[in-house]
């Protein structure tokens, strides 16, 4: 199963100059138990943006287009090909960035959304548009703001129309 996780604000904003918009420690430990154990796939400036590289008990796979070397993770040149190294029955986590997103948006099955109720005052990087013909909310766990988030969110799964689940 092909799933994209993000955390997006109302205008589907999900960074400014390489780095998250928004600290949400229970976003955070989502994205740590949906992931942990699988495969995760991201652009290089993602992989470069994670404060202590390869990010553990997961197979990481990053995207260059140049030959680089990134610590723990395994390097492909584009998208199909690093699908063509995962298997069938491997569930594969795109994390990032906004060029990854877009490309990866018409294979996935599943959407992993954190929908944060607020509009980042700056944002150079976006996730695609969601179109709701294709892709319909399965499950939505809203939270308050409070004393450790501050601003409303949502944890929503999106599943694919055309997808087999």
């Amino acid at each position: 199963m092909l799933t994209l996780i993000a955390a997006i604000d109302r205008r589907r904003a999900i960074g400014y100059q390489n780095k998250l918009l928004y600290w949400l420690p229970n976003d955070m430990k989502r994205f740590k138990a949906l992931t942990t154990g699988h495969t995760i796939i991201m652009g290089r400036r993602t992989f470069e943006s994670l404060p202590k590289g390869a990010l553990p008990n997961r197979r990481n796979i990053v995207l260059s287009r140049h030959n680089i070397q990134c610590p723990g993770a395994e390097v492909y040149p584009s998208l199909e090909d690093a699908l063509k190294h995962c298997s069938t029955d491997e569930d594969v986590y795109i994390i990032g960035g906004a060029s990854v997103y877009m490309q990866a948006m018409p294979l996935a099955d599943r959407l992993c959304l954190t929908e944060i109720d607020a509009e980042a005052s700056h944002a150079d990087a976006f996730f695609p548009h969601i179109d709701r013909t294709r892709w319909h909310e399965k499950n939505r766990d809203s939270h308050p703001a409070d004393e450790k988030h501050p601003c409303p969110y949502a944890f929503v799964d999106y599943y694919s129309s055309s997808s087999s689940i």
